[in-house]
């Protein structure tokens, strides 16, 4: 038997290989399908199946991408009416992959056609050995109820309660649990750094399974989380079936003079993906600064699904990882990178722009002469948790929704947890015309490290 987990940084979404006796199965796929292909070779192994825990919302699903490289059978619930895929399953099915089986399990909570995979060896008994969870339980936490409205949180996550206690705890405590999003996920708000748990770890420490159903309801009614504007295009998506990649624009290196001419259109968008400091020094006039790992994710806030993307990249091979991560989230209209990249613009003659950024004892110190208007762009359990005296909360995603609300009288600065979400800030800020927004390097992490004051609310 031999089970891999691929783990995506930008998205914290964990999908898995699971092979034993030259068949395989991949649970709960990404869109680009090469990693499981390989592994596949490596076990001379079929992938039989592909197995879909739900319709998921952070990412594009690639069963489809499976299916067509490898004849895959594509199989999800039957309580959402897919409009791809071989099987419907109603949670009573079993799968064999060589000596093991795999019984799917209903679990309705994190939406309604949730569904759970246990695992069992059948050369050690009948003990599920491994249980592949989806959004229904995390290490830590548990899946997010408010993603079919308002509502329906209360009823969604009664049904999350009963899933957990009668379909996932009665495992047994030696189950490992595979979640399908770690540590950083948006579909959950207290995941823990653990990738992998299991029943028994969760049975004692995960504080929301100690709650009583009642008490549990109302953590989950209270849990107020974020909801992506481009969720309802993975939700359209992974339900009707998701366009292959390779319909996807091909990306290419653009010469500067037809950059220039892209960057002039107004339906075409600049990301930029190199390091923050980088970005503050030298940048295209309204380009969008998008760290690379970043591009994973928060495209998705701020980035039109019409829009014509063109990429500025530290390295020529961050073109193809930001390609990718972009793909992901369902941006296929990514025509290119800059070539020979910012250096190259800048020796041409052509418009750049910068900003500031500054430093916490600088901004300490404008602080305590009241000379700063300052925002803090994390998310609202962040701010809460910890934040300069001062700070109002505006999260990066709805920046460009309430510059308008920002007084721009004093220099306005930025802080995140490091830079990066501010840097995206402040170009956003930057397009709405403030002539004096600087970012905070080093963000909060700095900040703490000086022992400057905290405040929590």
């Amino acid at each position: 038997m031999r089970l891999e987990a691929i783990k995506d940084r930008g998205i914290s979404h964990m999908s898995y290989y699971l092979s034993d006796g030259g068949e395989a199965v991949v649970v709960d796929p990404r869109r680009d399908v090469d990693a499981y292909i390989n592994l596949a070779k490596e076990d001379c192994a079929k992938i039989e199946y592909a197995l879909e825990t739900h319709r998921n919302e952070d990412y594009v699903v690639g069963s489809l991408e499976l299916k067509e490289a490898v004849g895959v059978e594509i199989c999800h619930s039957k309580d959402l009416p897919f409009g791809y895929g071989d099987h419907n399953l109603t949670g009573n099915e079993v799968i064999s992959i060589g000596r093991l089986r795999i019984m799917t399990l209903a679990t309705p909570g994190h939406t309604l056609d949730s569904l759970c995979y246990a695992v069992e060896d059948s050369k050690l008994g009948q003990e599920p050995i491994m249980i592949f969870t989806g959004d229904t339980l995390f290490s830590g936490d548990v899946g997010r109820t408010d993603l079919a409205g308002p509502n329906h949180v209360s009823t969604l996550s009664g049904q999350l309660f009963d899933s957990i206690h009668e379909k996932i705890l009665p495992l047994g405590d030696q189950a490992v649990v595979y979640p399908a999003h770690a540590s950083g996920s948006i579909c959950g708000s207290h995941i823990s750094d653990r990738d992998v748990t299991t029943v028994g770890v969760e049975r004692k420490t995960n504080p929301l399974l100690n709650l009583i159903r009642d008490d549990f309801i109302k953590n989950r009614v209270e849990n107020r989380m974020l909801r992506p504007p481009y969720f309802s295009k993975m939700e359209e998506w992974n339900l009707n079936g998701p366009p292959l990649l390779k319909y996807a624009s091909p990306s290419r290196h653009i010469p500067i003079k037809d950059f220039e001419s892209l960057w002039r259109q107004p339906d075409t968008v600049v990301i930029d993906t190199r390091n923050p400091d980088a970005f503050a020094a030298s940048h295209i006039p309204g380009s969008l600064s998008i760290w690379l790992e970043g591009s994973a994710y928060h495209p998705g806030w701020v980035v039109d699904y019409d829009k014509k993307i063109i990429l500025v990249v530290e390295r020529r091979e961050d073109a193809e990882k930001a390609t990718t991560y972009l793909s992901r989230i369902g941006f296929d209209e990514v025509v290119g990178y800059l070539c020979p990249g910012i250096d190259g613009w800048r020796n041409r003659g052509q418009l750049t722009e910068s900003f500031g950024v500054l430093t916490a004892p600088t901004l300490k110190d404008m602080l305590d002469r009241d000379a700063v208007t300052l925002i803090d762009v994390r998310d609202p359990d962040e701010y809460a948790s910890g934040h300069i005296p001062r700070a109002a909360n505006i999260y990066v995603g709805k920046i460009d929704a309430e510059a308008r609300n920002i007084q721009g009288g004093k220099p306005v600065v930025i802080t995140c947890s490091w830079g990066g979400r501010g840097s995206l800030a402040t170009s956003i800020l930057k397009r709405h015309g403030f002539k004096t927004v600087l970012n905070l390097l080093g963000g909060m992490n700095a900040w703490k490290s000086l022992n400057y004051p905290i405040e929590k609310s």
